[in-house]
């Protein structure tokens, strides 16, 4: 009876287990490619993330262009920059508008840096993770 009741148990946790969803990258017109930066704060490219609600955007790596922005001490948002809801080309990658991530090809999206959704859109934009590594260093990754 210890047995059947320790299988029952391992395979209900067995199969409760799963991805972590919200990390998922279920976007037809943005690639899921891995990258890790770490940016030093000190740097006069990156010193607007040392006060609270300033957006700036990244290239690292060539290629990759993310926005990030302070919330609060060790809370930053990290997203995509490419507009989610178009496929990316010359002018698919989002401007900095306030507190939100405007579309350049359509004006139709404005995209919330808080929680990356714009109304009416069929994808919201793709969050990164943020680690804060201190001496004013933060690392973007996903």
């Amino acid at each position: 009876m210890k047995k059947v009741f320790f299988l029952l148990v391992f395979f209900g946790i067995l199969v409760g287990c799963e991805k972590d969803s919200n990390r998922r990258n279920n976007n037809p017109y943005i690639p899921n490619y891995g990258f890790s930066a770490i940016l030093n704060l000190n740097f006069p490219a990156y010193s607007g993330l040392l006060s609270n609600l300033n957006p700036i955007s990244v290239t690292v790596e060539g290629d990759i262009y993310f926005i990030i922005m302070k919330v609060s001490d060790n809370d930053y948002r990290a997203w995509n920059g490419n507009c989610p809801n178009q496929a990316i080309t010359a002018c698919s990658r989002l401007s900095i508008s306030g507190l939100n991530g405007q579309c350049n090809c359509e004006d139709a999206y404005i995209y919330s840096l808080f929680t990356g959704t714009a109304q009416n859109a069929a994808y919201p934009m793709i969050n990164y993770r943020v680690e804060v590594l201190g001496n004013n260093s933060i690392r973007v990754y996903n």
